[in-house]
């Protein structure tokens, strides 16, 4: 893979937040995805598609049309749901619902995290030493322009 592509995990709070507002920074990380842009590969969890489905099918029976219309246009990778000894390193990282994206975040090798769950995923914003770096979908709209090459300031 070329060192320009830059490969973005999305958590499932992006990915539904996106589908449910036409504004924000979720909705515009989905619209980027779309574009199939050379350089920005977008990426999920089998365990995060899962998360979403039952999310939508259990609180908002309505909006899984949306997603199902909109999944195949953003194009995503999906990481095979992690082997249970795969988990076992990263407990403790963050709550354990969540180690199975970490884990799919880290088998995907990913440059960038994106998740709302600020409660969940805070402590790792601040890290430096994960294979990744987790961002907000506001910080990776903001980095996006960089990325994609738009370099004016």
């Amino acid at each position: 893979m070329p060192s320009g592509i830059k490969r973005v995990f999305l958590d499932s709070n992006v990915i539904i937040s996106g589908l449910l507002s036409s504004k924000g920074a979720p909705r515009i990380i989905l619209d980027l995805l779309c574009l199939h842009l050379p350089n920005l590969r977008g990426l999920t969890g089998a365990y995060n598609m899962l998360e979403i489905e039952r999310n939508l099918t259990r609180k908002l029976p309505a909006a899984l049309p949306v997603f199902q219309e909109y999944l195949p246009r953003m194009n995503l990778e999906v990481v095979p749901l992690p082997a249970r000894e795969e988990l076992e390193p990263w407990l403790g990282i963050t709550v354990d619902k969540d180690v199975p994206a970490i884990v799919s975040t880290v088998n995907g090798k990913v440059d960038f995290l994106v998740t709302g769950d600020t409660k969940d995923f805070g402590t790792l914003m601040q890290r430096d030493d994960l294979p990744f770096q987790v961002l907000t979908p506001t910080e990776f709209v903001l980095l996006a322009g960089k990325l994609l090459g738009n370099n004016s300031e």
